[in-house]
């Protein structure tokens, strides 16, 4: 009969060979957070930590480790793995250490975004009450949470809040913020490195969940594989998803319906343009945090009228604004205001957004509006679509990021090399030059 010893000291040489036929990452990370549960009358039982740990090790290794316990002793006839959530707190550090060294999975967080600095209007309030009620909730009421808006409106203001609001009032609970272009970056990092199980695990143990931007997966398959997997196996654990888009779930071009009606199962809340009493409340909040520079409340009420685009673009104002006053030691005043920010004026007088350019020109060329944001390259679309990120980049103030944004979570790089395409194009096509100096009469009138 196989004694304790005996079964431990086999037990060591069954992990021992196992690590040499797997490789160091397969052990350290799957095979290595195995544990012998007991062993008796020919009965070895091994543990696991989760379902999906075993799901994992049962096809792939099951008839292995069988095969080598048999052949150590003859007194053993039966080999069965099993869960024990009691395992969890240890191999869930063991994943949290291998995962600094292999995945930094989750971004830094802003100090500056917290529910405290967040101003609440009409335009945010139903989203920001859904925010705070998840945050302060260990139970999982909305699954998941949609937040949705143009650029610069506060969703990642948002996002940032609810991580810091959990992590401060239950700090066990583990909370994985990132963009949906560090999670496409993550998964096909581990794609190269044959470390997806390892992926899996370490997204799929997360608590909480939240992915920032997740428009920008659009017509990544792979990566909206993943995260269509992770997602399911998260919900499935009653763990809590958040995500932020540019837009409504249903209005996601290039997402896989299956990805849009899951998006669309919990809270779906837009935050819209702001108002101007939200827009005096945010320049009133941010000036009172101000040292050694006072605004005076004709250049806030200023400010508010005149830069109506997005919050980010009106605390950039601000910003200017205090920095003039600084170097050139002077007091902020209505003139310093015109003069300092006049090309910000010039663009939020003419109101001309990106919407209405990618809808004037989808109009212009007889295109669908949906092929803006679209992965479709033929000619007839993607000629198009280079002129309207030019005319994003001319006739409004966004970074080349922001627009990339708007185009289907296209990179900046891909605005980039549209603005310098077509300003090549324009000085050799003179039709082509016509056609940009009509819709730019036609935007500005």
């Amino acid at each position: 009969m196989l004694s304790g010893d005996k079964a431990i000291e086999l037990w060591e040489q069954v992990r021992q060979k196992l690590k040499i036929e797997a490789g160091d990452t397969v052990f350290d990370n799957w095979l290595g957070l195995m544990v012998l549960s007991s062993f008796s009358h020919g009965k070895i039982v091994i543990a696991v930590r989760s379902k999906f740990h075993k799901d994992w090790i049962e096809p792939r290794y099951g008839n292995r480790i069988r095969t080598l316990w048999q052949g150590f002793s003859s007194d053993i006839y039966s080999v069965n793995l099993i869960v024990d959530e009691s395992l969890t707190e240890k191999s869930s550090k063991k994943i949290e250490d291998s995962s600094a060294s292999i995945l930094n999975l989750s971004s830094p967080l802003d100090p500056r975004y917290t529910f405290e600095k967040f101003v609440v209007g009409p335009s945010n309030n139903f989203v920001a009450a859904a925010a705070e009620r998840i945050a302060e909730s260990d139970d999982v009421t909305f699954n998941p949470l949609v937040i949705y808006g143009g650029v610069g409106l506060g969703k990642t203001h948002l996002m940032h809040s609810i991580a810091w609001k959990i992590r401060e009032s239950n700090p066990n609970r583990r909370v994985v913020y990132l963009s949906a272009e560090k999670f496409m970056y993550q998964f096909v990092r581990a794609l190269r490195q044959q470390d997806t199980m390892l992926f899996k695990e370490q997204f799929r143990s997360a608590d909480v969940l939240m992915i920032d931007d997740v428009q920008f997966i659009a017509g990544k398959n792979s990566t909206q594989e993943e995260f269509f997997h992770t997602f399911n196996a998260l919900v499935d654990q009653n763990k809590q998803i958040i995500v932020s888009s540019d837009r409504s779930p249903a209005d996601l071009e290039g997402i896989e319906e299956r990805l849009r009606s899951r998006l669309g199962w919990g809270i779906v809340g837009e935050i819209h343009q702001t108002t101007y009493e939200l827009r005096l409340g945010i320049l009133q909040s941010k000036s009172d945090d101000l040292k050694n520079c006072t605004i005076p409340k004709a250049v806030i009420e200023f400010l508010a009228h005149k830069i109506t685009s997005n919050i980010r673009e009106l605390e950039g104002a601000l910003k200017r604004l205090v920095a003039h006053s600084q170097l050139v030691g002077r007091p902020v005043t209505l003139e310093s205001a015109n003069d300092v920010l006049h090309d910000l004026l010039r663009v939020n007088s003419r109101r001309i957004t990106i919407d209405a350019i990618q809808k004037k020109v989808a109009e212009y060329f007889n295109i669908r509006l949906s092929d803006m944001s679209s992965p479709r390259r033929a000619r007839a679309v993607a000629r198009p679509r280079q002129i309207a990120m030019y005319l994003s980049k001319q006739l409004t103030s966004k970074s080349l990021p922001d627009i990339g944004r708007t185009f289907g979570g296209r990179d900046h790089t891909t605005v980039m090399h549209a603005v310098n395409r077509i300003e090549e194009l324009s000085i050799e096509d003179s039709l082509l030059a016509d056609d940009i100096e009509l819709l730019k009469r036609t935007l500005d009138s």
